[in-house]
């Protein structure tokens, strides 16, 4: 009998497959969370720094409140950042990436630079892709 928790396929373009077919892999949940816009910003952010909600708000152009309350959250129950609440009035909170969090970004960080190097040519790519789709 073969065991549940080791994929059943074996090709390279197969693999993807198994985290929509196996009922107890978490790995894309895990990787829906963290690939999210909003998550990858704010780890991005906090890279080497510890931020205030408030300073969050300002440096995300487009996110909501309640859109980064649920970010920050979720990346907290994950392990990826931590959260200090200050004993003072009215309370300060700041939010600082884990170890974990940091291995994150130095894993991320790779794919942010390709973006940058390649934003032109994909930019270049759509517009032509929608100049011969168009009418």
């Amino acid at each position: 009998m073969e065991s549940p928790s080791y994929p059943t396929y074996t090709e390279p373009w197969d693999s993807a497959h198994q985290w929509d077919t196996r009922a107890d892999c978490e790995v894309r949940q895990i990787l829906d969370r963290i690939a999210d816009k909003w998550s990858l910003l704010v780890i991005s952010l906090l890279d080497g720094r510890s931020l205030r909600f408030g300073q969050l708000m300002r440096l995300i152009d487009g996110v909501s409140q309640r859109m980064l309350t649920i970010t920050l959250r979720q990346l907290e129950r994950d392990g990826l950042l931590t959260r200090h609440v200050y004993p003072v009035s009215p309370p300060h909170v700041e939010y600082t990436l884990t170890e974990m969090g940091r291995s994150l970004r130095q894993t991320i960080q790779p794919l942010v630079a390709w973006t940058e190097t390649h934003q032109d040519a994909i930019a270049h790519a759509r517009n032509a892709y929608d100049r011969s789709h168009e009418g």
